[in-house]
């Protein structure tokens, strides 16, 4: 594990150098903050001891860039005597510890093996979560490519500092991929949702960044926004499209500098909150027609997950209902009904235009006895599947079943189903099945 020294001082350097080669740890050296980024661009390294006061920039901007490529890689920082408030002040911020000038060898090593030490740890702790990830449904049921890929990027981005972007039309699921992302992440504060549609523009200042005492009529003491509140969760922005050029100015702000104002104060507030934002429209062409604003736009998409409409994956409606049909009976306290073919032949031809959610809504209307063949919406003859595609979709669905069934064993389910496990494994690759996911 390699160790990045950033020191201008070239007396420093070298005695720092000799004493954690001395430890056996790799050192690699830096002059600047500038330097040490492109070292970082080539291999993050396992642990880092820098000086507070650097020619280009200070700790504090080193703190920060690393805190956004990796918020765990623990950061040590030297300082002389003079600089102490600046360096508890960077603890607070995330630095792991600080060493005063001079120091000891047996200091410096003995601050490094522990920091090192709880980096192993970190990756561990990594390396067991991306080995169970792959097997967890984020709560997001189906096997069509679109829904593998949304779990694979959860589980890929949720240890990650990175705010990022969902994307889907009502009902997808944008606040359920929010959530997954927040509970797997490891934070430890809230999750704060904020429904931007919802917001009037005259109170986003005092719901979201808080106001003290007398900023207002009616302000008669202090109050914490929704940002403030959040410190150390992830705060969900629903509907970003929604919000007006004025307030996407001050999102803007506080997503680059991670400081809010409360409204009638004049002191600035770090928060620690990691930002998801969800929207149902193109950003991205709202940008380009001057809709929404671009540098918003840029910053919120460094990560972006996709969901497609339910009437994209088809073939996921079987086991989605099935799913939401579990759930309405036990809400309800009833017994599931079993759906016929010809009735879920039906709604598979459906559009779906709300998508998951209105697929639950029919859950709960069949559970509750509230549903009838009368209240079903026909398909279209354009918004009909054809008989091949349908059969294609209960198969991808049974062989789901019984793979699930028998917990990825594919001679298991190829006895289950009276198939040669040849003829199974051919309808798995058809079908983009892979047995791990059922394990």
């Amino acid at each position: 594990m390699n160790v990045l020294l950033i020191e201008d001082d070239p007396i420093v350097m070298l005695g720092a150098r000799q004493a954690l080669q001395l430890a056996d740890m790799r050192v690699q050296e830096a002059a600047s903050v500038e330097a040490a980024m492109q070292l970082v661009a080539q291999a993050c390294p396992a642990a880092i001891l820098s000086d507070v006061r650097l020619p280009d920039e200070d700790g504090f901007e080193l703190l920060k860039r690393m805190q956004a490529l990796d918020r765990e890689v623990p950061v040590i920082l030297m300082t002389g005597h003079g600089d102490i408030r600046m360096a508890v002040e960077a603890m607070h911020l995330g630095a792991y510890d600080f060493l005063e000038k001079p120091f000891s060898s047996e200091r410096l090593v003995e601050v490094m093996r522990r920091a090192l030490e709880k980096r192993q740890l970190v990756l561990e702790n990594r390396r067991l979560h991306a080995l169970v990830a792959p097997q967890q449904d984020f709560g997001l049921v189906g096997q069509a490519p679109g829904m593998v890929e949304a779990r694979r990027r959860i589980a890929a981005l949720a240890p990650t500092q990175v705010d990022l972007l969902v994307r889907g039309e009502t009902g997808t699921g944008k606040e359920v991929v929010a959530r997954a992302i927040h509970e797997a992440s490891g934070r430890s504060g809230p999750f704060v949702a904020i429904n931007c549609g919802a917001l009037p523009e005259n109170i986003f200042e005092s719901e979201m960044f808080g106001h003290e005492a007398g900023a207002f009529t009616g302000a008669t003491r202090r109050r914490v926004g929704k940002l403030e509140y959040a410190r150390g969760g992830t705060v969900f922005l629903d509907e970003i499209e929604s919000l007006p050029m004025a307030q996407q100015v001050k999102l803007l702000r506080v997503l680059q500098e991670k400081t809010i104002e409360r409204l009638g104060g004049n002191e600035s507030t770090r928060i620690d909150c990691r930002f998801i934002a969800a929207a149902k429209a193109d950003l991205q062409a709202l940008s380009e027609r001057g809709e929404f604003r671009d540098d918003l736009y840029y910053r919120l998409h460094v990560a972006c997950i996709e969901l497609p409409p339910l009437r994209e994956r088809r073939e996921d409606i079987p086991l989605l209902l099935a799913h939401c049909l579990r759930l309405s009976a036990e809400r309800y306290n009833t017994v599931a009904p079993t759906p016929s073919a010809e009735q879920l032949a039906r709604w598979m031809a459906q559009p779906w235009p709300g998508n998951v959610r209105e697929l639950k809504n029919l859950a709960d209307r069949l559970c509750l006895g509230l549903e009838s063949d009368e209240g079903t919406r026909p398909a279209t003859p354009a918004e009909q599947p054809s008989l091949a595609q349908q059969m294609d979709g209960l198969e991808k669905q049974l062989l789901g079943q019984a793979l699930a069934a028998c917990q990825g064993n594919v001679g298991h389910a190829a006895e289950h189903l009276k198939l040669p496990r040849k003829t199974l494994y051919d309808k798995m690759a058809r079908h983009q099945l892979d047995p791990a996911q059922f394990r």
